[in-house]
Order: C-alpha cells, then structure tokens, then sequence
C-alpha cells in the first residue's frame, strides 16, 4: 500500500491518505518558535499494524528537516517512541 504524506498547515497536522485520497492517519503539531510540537498521532482502527503511524512519523519529520531550521519536540508519546528507535533523527530533538 503507497502512503502519501502531506502537512496541512492549516490544521496544523500531518495527514497520511492512501491511493484513493482516504485519509488513515493524522499526526498533529504545534509551531512554537523554530520548534515543531508534535502533540498526538492516530491512525484509523482500519489502518492498525499496517505500519501507517511509521510512514506518517518518517515522512513528518523528513518535511521538517528539509525545512533546514527547525526542531522537534516529541510530545506524542507514539512521536518520542519512533525517534528513539530511530537514532538518524535524533538530532531534530530541541534541547529539554
């Protein structure tokens, strides 16, 4: 299945939609300063374990790295989770 992931600013969120335009997953976030606040992710219950949450977080957090100033605060509990599996974006971490 493709995961096309797109920032609504907006609404302040992440939204991953398959092929179709349906939407699986959201994750959203808070702009404060330089840093990004990723608050909450959730993906529909007809999503689950299809590794949607993962291609949303990559892809989110790819859009912010590409903005080239910008940092993370990983408030999302599912957010903080996936970073630390994922010592390659831990340096998008804002200072405590």
């Amino acid at each position: 299945m493709t995961v096309h992931v797109t920032d609504v600013p907006d609404e302040q969120r992440f939204e991953a939609r398959d092929e179709s335009g349906e939407l699986m997953g959201v994750s959203y976030y808070d702009v404060i300063g330089t840093t990004v606040a990723f608050t909450h992710t959730e993906v529909d219950e007809r999503f689950e374990g299809q590794g949607i949450a993962g291609a949303l977080t990559r892809s989110a957090l790819d859009a912010v790295r590409a903005q080239g100033n910008r940092r993370v605060a990983a408030l999302c509990p599912y957010v903080k989770a996936w970073i630390a599996r994922h010592p390659d974006y831990q340096d998008l971490l804002a200072a405590s």
